[in-house]
């Protein structure tokens, strides 16, 4: 029977937006729909989580939050998800349809693909990762389920941050296992930590079994394949199938080592080591297609995939290690469970019968090579003295006094040996070796250190990029207007370009926010008008009835520090020109209070013309003739570009003068 018939929600409107038209998949958290938003017009993949996990708040209080971090995700091998929302007891996802298929389906119909084509795969799925991981999201469930190849040919990652709303669970606790067995780090097995680390392992086991069609560890239970994780060191893929190239087994060893710390920092960092590897791979390096291990496979047939879909293998190996689960972890220190297959006993010795003639022959010729060994070596054998720490020059000095032929290794680098001082000996300190024999000293070349790139007038993306290559992180972005720098670019970096830090180091990055609007509220409207045309703007006044000072803009569109294109049009509503009635205060009542009750006349002093000076300059010209001073921003070029009240005019003193810059 047709369950799309019998599901409730098949021909139903989700929360007043979504038609649900069929269901396209069902898997162990959810249920995958095609659906109409009728609001926008447009197929989208509707995924409803299934009613035990919506039934808890916890669960859906990081559901929300997730779908939020997912959502602002923007990038091109990225499932996008549009919409999160709640209609009674169905909490759901939408997202962008994908018709395609999933990797797994791939997989399954061609056994596996050769080393150019995996890596063509991979590096899209590493650079929709290494997205992730430099906006602080991990994935913590990649598999070939979780990547969509599109009729298009686009490759989109699907499922972020699910396994984390996951954890928030009532279903879940300390020492639960969350994720897909055949894919697990080491560190999520035995603690369930991750980080980005967690994810570069999954990719690296995913890369093994595109390029040998077998993930690298089998088990009659997932416990043991989890095992293998933790205890064992991934296989060059190589050594399954000796076509596959070395590169492959590099990038495989790299991303699947055991400690994270040996791991790639980032999926960014493996995906620069992946590009060079296709760039460098010959293009008839290709293993013959439709082949896994030399066993040939046979089609499936096309298959349409959505996001969220997890397609299941046709045969799932180790117990279901290719499914997302949630599974206790067991004592995996003690030991996989006892081999069902135990060695027959060795057979027993037959009795040995020593000759004591040829014994005792033997004890007397070992002791005449020892006599005669140490007669021939007195005074003839040194022992190599400690000279590590010493400077190289001194160390050099000690061991020629000592009848040592000297040898100086190529400089190392060393975080605490001081730079020219010896980090190590060879032989090292304490064997015994003949006179005239070769000791190589090894000098520090001090910390390692690496030069900030040049990022200069790059995008932030490409940024991220060259820094990584180079073993550097970004920590910080922030964005300043420029009116030089095209929006996007960066404009400097903190430390600066050029600079030697120390691997690993974050870097801050200026980012250009392009060009503002300047703030010309309180301007006079020639100089407003002079400004704009100056900086290529096109100015349009309209004028309104205002108690503000004749002919000054009184309001303005966009608004100030609002981000705008050259050559745009920014609109100022200015007060009348010609308003009669409008004084300056000094013109109505030019006088204060004295002591004796009547009124004592102001001192004037006449407004400095500051325009076009150094903003700096003109604050202090301004002070010394006795007037109050505020600077405001227009165009930010450090020098005056318009002063109000205007140059020449007598004003009392301690007037405020407000210029703009």
């Amino acid at each position: 029977m047709d369950t799309t018939l019998t599901d409730p929600l098949v021909g139903k409107l989700l929360d007043g937006r979504y038609r649900v038209e069929s269901r396209i998949a069902r898997g162990g958290m959810a249920t995958v729909y095609l659906a109409l938003d009728v609001r926008l017009d447009r197929t989208v993949a509707v995924k409803v989580m299934h009613r035990t996990l919506a039934e808890d708040p916890a669960f859906v209080r990081r559901f929300i939050g997730e779908a939020k971090s997912v959502a602002s995700l923007s990038h091109p091998n990225v499932v996008h998800v549009f919409d999160q929302g709640t209609d009674g007891g169905n909490v759901y996802l939408s997202m962008e349809y994908v018709p395609g298929r999933t990797l797994r389906d791939v997989l399954r119909e061609r056994g596996r693909l050769p080393a150019r084509e995996a890596l063509e795969v991979m590096i899209p799925v590493l650079a929709a990762l290494g997205a992730a991981h430099q906006a602080g999201m991990i994935h913590r469930d990649v598999k070939p389920e979780n990547v969509l190849l599109a009729d298009d040919g686009r490759v989109k990652v699907v499922d972020f941050g699910l396994a984390r709303a996951i954890e928030a669970t009532n279903q879940t606790r300390t020492g639960v296992m969350i994720g897909t067995i055949g894919y697990m780090s080491p560190e999520q097995v035995t603690s369930g930590s991750a980080d980005a680390r967690s994810d570069v392992y999954s990719a690296g086991i995913m890369l093994f079994e595109l390029v040998t069609g077998h993930q690298p560890y089998e088990g009659e239970t997932p416990m043991s394949v989890a095992y293998r994780h933790v205890h064992d060191t991934v296989p060059a893929p190589s050594s399954l199938l000796p076509d596959i190239p070395p590169l492959l087994d590099t990038l495989v060893a790299q991303a699947t080592a055991r400690d994270p710390a040996l791991r790639p920092v980032d999926a960014t960092a493996l995906l620069v080591a992946a590009v060079e590897a296709h760039r460098t791979l010959p293009r008839d390096s290709a293993p013959v297609a439709g082949q896994a291990g030399g066993q040939p496979t046979g089609p499936t047939g096309g298959h349409t995939a959505a996001a969220g879909f997890r397609q299941p293998p046709a045969a799932p190996a180790a117990g279901g290690v290719n499914h997302t689960l949630i599974q206790p972890r067991g004592d995996l220190l003690t030991g996989p469970a006892a081999d069902p297959h135990p060695r027959p006993p060795a057979p027993a010795r037959r009795g040995f019968r020593p000759n004591w003639y040829l014994v005792a022959l033997a004890v007397v010729m070992v002791i005449a090579v020892g006599v005669t060994g140490w007669l021939f070596s007195q005074n003839t054998t040194i022992v190599v003295p400690v000279l590590t720490g010493k400077n190289v020059n001194v160390a050099q000095s000690e061991a020629r006094a000592l009848g040592f032929l000297v040898e100086i290794g190529k400089p190392e680098n060393d975080e605490k040996v001081q730079k020219g001082n010896v980090i190590r000996t060879d032989p090292i300190a304490g064997t015994t070796v003949d006179k005239q024999s070769k000791i190589v000293l090894f000098p520090s070349d001090g910390p390692k250190r690496v030069v900030v790139p040049n990022v200069i007038g790059m995008t932030e993306a490409q940024a991220r990029s060259d820094l990584a290559r180079v073993t550097l992180t970004v920590d910080d972005v922030k964005k300043q207007p420029s009116n030089t720098v095209p929006r996007g670019q960066v404009m400097r970096t903190v430390p600066a370009v050029g600079n030697r830090v120390k691997e690993g180091t974050k870097i801050d990055l200026l980012v250009s926010a392009g060009l503002v609007a300047p703030d010309l509220k309180g301007m006079p409207r020639d100089q407003a008008d002079a400004l704009l045309r100056g900086a290529g703007f096109v100015p349009e006044f309209v004028e309104q009835t205002d108690a503000a000072q004749p002919c000054t803009v009184i309001a303005q569109d966009p608004q100030p520090n609002a981000e705008i294109d050259a050559g745009a049009t920014i609109r100022l509503t200015v007060s009348l020109c010609n308003n009669p009635q409008w004084h300056w205060p000094w013109e109505i009542n030019n006088s204060v209070p004295g002591d004796d009750g009547g009124d004592v006349a102001q001192p004037l002093a006449v407004v400095p013309n500051v325009m076009f000076k150094d903003v700096k300059a003109a604050r202090e010209e301004l002070r010394a003739a006795g007037m109050k001073v505020t600077v405001r921003k227009g165009l930010g070029r450090g020098r005056v570009l318009a002063q109000r009240p205007p140059g020449g005019q007598q004003v009392p003193s301690g007037t405020q003068v407000t210029i703009w810059h």
